[in-house]
């Protein structure tokens, strides 16, 4: 027997004298005869290279050597025994870890929420969260680094090679800064929004999205002056505070509430709605690798689609 090779029967046998201290109550404790308890206990002995027990005629006693390991083997011994059962909830999906990454627009509703109801629903799947524009999550899909992703397209544009599961679709509606004349109108002229500087999104962030937006202006006989790209949609709302422009975002951003900003929906803007130009619409879904997933991720899935009816 090496150090290496010490089974946990060996480690029970050690325990057993050490709780007694006496190898005939031991063995009967373990349903065995005392020689062969003995003489574990010289092979670990001698294995270890040092003495565990004193013994006489009339006491055991553990040496300090002995003495310490007591507690490190009852660790060792309660860890083992909780194995199966830490496998079977880990094979159900009870226990273990999704890396989930989401876009800034799904911060204001859907995270927060789904975290603190997956966390009642499943206490041992531990919930990692990064903010991540959609480019971003697929090149982490592509290295491994996160098992989900909330992302944000126009509806049914989703990346390909990903399952999806559509969990909100909310319209587009215009930002404007509100020292701006257009803000103090009741209802402004589409055609007066379209014609001023554009703030928007990088297309290859989301690019559905901003062919949504760009086939708006085309729609309407025009070309977006496009004055600033910015990645976060919080960092847009809060160039269009600045003057910088106007920009096209989904409705959730409205919740950022930015001082100095005006928001107005379709029905706000004439020329829009049922009998004008159609305004985009974004829809957020949360996707995964297609194929084969872990317990923990399907366990997720599975909370999702009930969550949202799916």
């Amino acid at each position: 027997m090496s150090e290496d090779s010490i089974d946990l029967r060996v480690w029970r046998q050690f325990l057993a004298v050490a709780e007694e201290l006496h190898f005939g109550r031991a063995a009967q404790r373990l349903a065995m005869t005392q020689p062969p308890l003995t003489q574990a206990i010289a092979r670990l002995e001698r294995t270890l290279g040092v003495r565990l027990f004193d013994r006489t005629r009339r006491c055991v006693a553990l040496t300090p050597a002995g003495e310490a390991l007591v507690p490190e083997v009852r660790a060792l011994l309660a860890q083992a025994q909780a194995l199966p059962a830490r496998a079977r909830a880990a094979a159900a999906g009870e226990v273990g870890r999704v890396r989930l990454a989401f876009v800034s627009t799904a911060g204001f509703e859907q995270v927060p929420a789904w975290v603190r109801a997956f966390r009642a629903h499943s206490p041992g799947v531990a919930l990692e969260l990064v903010e991540a524009t959609g480019d971003v999550q697929l090149g982490a899909f592509a290295r491994s680094e996160i098992d989900a992703g909330l992302m944000l397209h126009t509806p049914g544009s989703a990346p390909a090679g990903l399952a999806r599961l559509p969990v909100a679709t909310e319209p587009m509606v215009l930002a404007l800064p509100a020292r701006h004349p257009l803000a103090q109108a009741p209802r402004p002229a589409l055609a007066q929004v379209l014609a001023e500087p554009l703030v928007i999104f990088p297309r290859r962030i989301v690019p559905s999205l901003y062919d949504a937006v760009m086939a708006l202006y085309a729609q309407a006989g025009c070309a977006a002056q496009v004055a600033q790209e910015a990645i976060q949609m919080q960092t847009i709302v809060n160039l269009v505070a600045g003057g910088i422009g106007v920009a096209w975002v989904p409705e959730s951003v409205t919740q950022f509430r930015r001082a100095g900003v005006v928001h107005r929906s379709g029905r706000e803007l004439r020329g829009a709605g049922r009998h004008g130009t159609v305004l985009p619409v974004c829809e957020t879904s949360l996707v995964w690798p297609a194929g084969p997933t872990s317990p923990a991720l399907a366990r997720f899935v599975g909370f999702v689609r009930e969550l949202v009816g799916g």
